[in-house]
Order: structure tokens, then C-alpha cells, then sequence
């Protein structure tokens, strides 16, 4: 079972930046669906942005021209850059993966591996 470890949350001010990382206990490299999803407290989880596959990529309308959704080339890291963040994108984001099968789940409930989950707090 591969595990899944979330870093680099925090609290910024609106506008700025933050990089998070998903470090994988194996290589996902181009076998898996690698998301991101996001949890905020009385709304539902939300699919953010993914790799599907060897590259290609989701982004949910909200985050899109403001994050960017990557890979390191040892295919055991995955990152979201996020930008020009607005308090809305307060949440927990969490890491999710699921064997690449031809196509991905578009629900968290269809990702067997997930985890624990970084907290990104954006004040104005």
C-alpha cells in the first residue's frame, strides 16, 4: 500500500504562494492518478488538480491560471504550486492516488491511497 505524505501548508496573505509536496513511499511515475483535493469545513471535498497518467493534467475551474500541478522526475514526488492565493482556497489539502487504469475517479471515495493532509490557512 503506498503511502502518501503532505508538507509545505501554512498561512499566507492573500496574493501570495505556497508549494506543497506529496512524497510517495513508492514511484507512481506514470502509473497512477495523482490528486490533490481539498476539504474545507461545511463544504464538500473538492477535486483541485491532477496527473492522470504520464501528464496529463485536471485543474478545477477555481484554481485554474493559478496553479500548477507537477512532478519530480523520480516520479515519487508530487507538488502544487499555488498562486495569487484567495481566502476561498483555505482548506486542508490532501494527496490521493489510484492505479491508472485508462482513466481516473472523480471522487475521493474512489482513491484507495490517501493521506493525512497539509492545512493552507490564506488571511486578508
Amino acid at each position: 500500500r503506498m503511502q502518501l505524505v503532505e508538507s509545505g501548508g501554512g498561512s499566507v496573505q492573500v496574493g501570495g504562494s505556497l508549494r506543497l509536496s506529496c512524497r510517495a513511499s513508492e514511484y507512481f511515475g506514470g502509473r497512477f492518478c495523482m490528486y490533490w483535493f481539498r476539504q474545507s469545513p461545511g463544504n464538500e471535498r473538492e477535486r483541485v488538480a491532477g496527473i492522470e497518467g504520464i501528464s496529463r493534467t485536471y485543474y478545477a475551474d477555481s484554481v485554474k491560471g493559478r496553479f500548477i500541478i507537477s512532478k519530480d522526475d523520480a516520479g515519487m514526488t508530487l507538488f502544487l504550486q499555488m498562486n495569487d492565493l484567495k481566502p476561498e482556497d483555505s482548506a486542508m489539502y490532501i494527496c490521493a492516488a489510484e492505479e491508472y487504469l485508462g482513466y481516473c475517479p472523480r471522487e475521493f471515495r474512489g482513491f484507495t491511497q490517501r493521506g493525512q493532509g497539509t492545512q493552507v490557512t490564506v488571511s486578508s
